[in-house]
């Protein structure tokens, strides 16, 4: 058997491969609550084999939103559509996953593809539009030449500090309300976390600001409270921005001390990605992002390597060189939401093992086994 569909086990979690799906927001939500969009979405890739599903950034609170269109988890209402998600996740014999967010001063933005605030009144009442003024380590604009998507934001008090933190803790009860298996605190791309770890975006002076140790103090007080609210049986999960790509920015080092802390606190894994505080200086190719992973992992810890992973070669090569223990893919995985199944059958040939059990019927006959189409 391949490494990539050997079992993989985190605390009492064994996910039946190493194939993750990466966060991926859809814009799609009114006043947080997940709907039919987010299931179909999701269900999907269960169905087509994956190890382990992690739905969107979903905000905190309100205003940790990257939009308004984005999930939420900061009242107990939202739990039961994300439970009817969960169900159907582990009857398709997937982990669920989901990563608690907070965008910071990239909060409060137009919806992607409207690229501005253009909805009609209309709309907006359609649409549950909200708008709010973002909060941040400093009252610095993610990019003040886009005012119209980017705001100044609000530097964060002492009080602002401690209701985030338990924010994020109230948030993994819920999680677990909802039968989530692992919950991913999101430190990445830019957003709230990784805004308090870079120096680019931190410019402090109390104690969350200055030294290496006191940027890291909001990420490791929101790890601790999480940890403490989330159950101890079940696997807790950090994504990270290894490294800024930017001049004067976090660095892959500052990322290895901050993995051995995050171990030390009880995080299970690191999911690593790279970029999204300022102008990204690392040209995107190839498994660009695998070397964080690697880098990562040698601290002792395990990793999720992520960023365009296209083949199963390619995702397997990366578990057999020791470069991380699972593989997340994303955009790879909304082209053939059956990769799992597909990759299963290239490196183990197997070829109805983690089909449906309302599929396998249709595709036991040879010439409809993967791509060759027959009339039905």
């Amino acid at each position: 058997m391949s490494q990539l569909f050997s079992p993989f086990t985190l605390r009492d979690l064994t996910l039946r491969n190493r194939t993750v799906i990466a966060p991926m927001c859809q814009y799609s939500a009114k006043h947080g609550y997940a709907n039919d969009w987010h299931l179909v979405h999701l269900g999907r890739f269960a169905m087509g084999g994956f190890g382990l599903v992690i739905l969107e950034a979903t905000g905190v609170n309100p205003e940790a939103r990257i939009s308004y269109g984005d999930l939420g988890l900061w009242e107990d209402g939202q739990v039961a559509p994300l439970r009817r998600i969960v169900d159907f996740l582990h009857a398709e014999g997937s982990a669920a996953g989901i990563q608690l967010a907070h965008a910071g001063r990239k909060a409060s933005t137009p919806i992607p593809w409207r690229r501005v605030f253009d909805e009609t009144e209309e709309e907006k009442a359609a649409l549950a539009f909200e708008h709010w003024v973002p909060v941040a380590p400093s009252a610095i604009s993610h990019n003040p030449e886009q005012p119209e998507i980017y705001q100044e934001p609000t530097a964060l008090d002492e009080a602002g500090i401690r209701k985030t933190i338990q924010d994020f803790a109230d948030a993994a009860r819920r999680a677990d309300a909802a039968g989530f298996d692992v919950v991913e605190i999101h430190a990445a791309h830019g957003y709230l976390i990784n805004q308090f770890l870079s120096p680019i975006s931190n410019k402090r002076t109390d104690s969350y600001g200055g030294s290496l140790e006191n940027r890291m103090r909001l990420a490791l007080e929101v790890t601790e409270a999480v940890r403490a609210a989330w159950p101890a049986h079940k696997p807790l999960l950090v994504r990270i921005s290894t490294t800024d790509g930017a001049e004067g920015g976090w660095t892959v080092e500052d990322s290895r001390v901050l993995a051995e802390r995050l171990k030390a606190l009880g995080v299970d894994a690191i999911h690593t990605s790279s970029g999204g505080v300022a102008t990204y200086g690392i040209k995107p190719a190839p498994l660009y992002q695998v070397g964080f992973a690697k880098a990562v992992r040698e601290t002792g810890i395990p990793t999720i390597a992520v960023g365009l992973i296209t083949t199963p070669e390619e995702a397997e090569s990366i578990l057999v060189k020791g470069e991380a223990d699972l593989v997340a893919l994303a955009r790879g995985a909304l082209e053939d939401p059956n990769w799992a199944i597909h990759a299963h059958h290239v490196l183990d040939g197997a070829e109805y093992d983690l089909w449906p059990k309302q599929a396998r019927s249709r595709i036991r006959d040879k010439d409809r086994v993967l791509g060759i189409r027959q009339p039905a």
